[in-house]
């Protein structure tokens, strides 16, 4: 699974339509969250470090809840956008969770240890859970 790390406001036009994941890395206003889900209609999932979430206002929250788009806090520890545009979670996570669900751990258990052994926030992995 790989996160789109956009860093200003110029970049959302220029997204690939198919953009699912975004993690914005400076603080969106309303109509940058309208211009992003209008530039990407399957997006799922905006990614919103803690420091810029609670600017958020209650309408753009409704509204992306409405359009069944998760808005999740967190961050991406140690990415550098220079190098690499997108932030890719590694399958070993995603085959951590499959071995944790197989020995019948519940979601709350498996986020705790992956969270022990991973830089992911909380709202990443129970949205990873959900939808895997």
């Amino acid at each position: 699974m790989k996160l789109r790390v956009i860093s200003s406001k110029e970049e959302i036009v220029s997204l690939d339509s198919k953009e699912e994941f975004i993690h914005f890395a400076f603080r969106p206003s309303n109509e940058d969250i309208f211009k992003l889900v209008k530039t990407c209609p399957d997006v799922k999932a905006m990614h919103v470090p803690s420091s810029y979430i609670k600017t958020i206002s209650k309408s753009i929250r409704m509204y992306l809840e409405m359009q069944n788009i998760a808005l999740l806090e967190g961050d991406v520890w140690g990415h550098r956008k220079d190098i690499n545009e997108y932030y890719e979670i590694q399958p070993i996570i995603f085959e951590k969770i499959s071995e944790f669900k197989n020995d019948g751990l519940d979601e709350k258990e498996i986020v705790r240890r992956i969270l022990r052994e991973s830089k992911l926030d909380e709202d990443l992995l129970y949205f990873i859970l959900k939808n895997n």
